[in-house]
């Protein structure tokens, strides 16, 4: 049986920090903290949502998330402006090494499949803008179920919907509450440690494998 290999999006294949140079033009020095602000609390609105089984789909958590940043930084911003940014998520560069990585996966026989909070048009859209939506064998979001990740029942709706096995499957990504919901619901997982800075959490689940940049995927695959 081929080896299938779920590929989260956000902060994996597509880089998150691609919206810093249209806010740098909106809030200057303040770009940094809001970028960092912006995507954490769009993941904290997913567990919330997760948890209260309050499901609405990962773009309204996404503007949500904006508005609270807003807020927080007590910066105004006008609804014209975060539509602009909203639509700057949905044009979100991919990371350098994601084109070149995936062909050689694509080629070497992998299943590849793009797995994602996002919706799947939406998720499509990004993938298309970016040059890689050609690699994927299907698109799979939780907005399928209706919850997030890391419900176990989001990575097993994954596994049926892509006729693939919990032994032969791995998900890769560059989120560590990701990994660790893969790992939990028994499939194997590789951590992309995109930033150096990003501690995996402590506990008793860990990685099968770790890599820095996705190039390295091939070799930790024939291990």
């Amino acid at each position: 049986m081929k080896t299938t290999l779920a590929f989260d999006v956000y902060g994996t294949l597509i880089d998150t920090r691609g919206v810093y140079n249209a806010l740098e033009k909106l809030v200057g020095t303040l770009a940094d903290t809001f970028t960092e602000t912006w995507r954490a609390k769009q993941l904290e609105y997913t567990f919330r949502r997760g948890l209260m089984q309050n499901y609405v789909n990962f773009e309204v958590c996404t503007r949500n998330a904006l508005d609270f940043t807003c807020l927080q930084l007590n910066t105004y911003i006008t609804d014209e402006e975060k539509a602009i940014l909203m639509h700057q998520y949905s044009i979100l560069p991919s990371y350098p090494d994601v084109k070149e990585s995936l062909i050689k996966l694509k080629t070497s026989n992998y299943r590849l499949f793009a797995f994602s909070n996002g919706r799947e048009k939406d998720v499509r859209g990004l993938l298309q803008n970016a040059g890689i939506s050609q690699f994927f064998e299907d698109i799979i979001s939780v907005d399928d179920i209706g919850s997030f990740k890391p419900n176990p029942a989001v990575y097993e709706h994954f596994l049926q919907k892509s006729k693939s096995s919990k032994t032969d499957s791995w998900l890769i990504s560059g989120n560590p509450f990701d990994v660790i919901g893969a790992i939990f619901t028994g499939m194997r997982s590789v951590w992309v440690r995109r930033n150096r800075n990003i501690i995996f959490d402590p506990w008793e689940i860990q990685p099968t494998e770790i890599i820095n940049e996705l190039p390295e995927l091939i070799k930790v695959l024939k291990v």
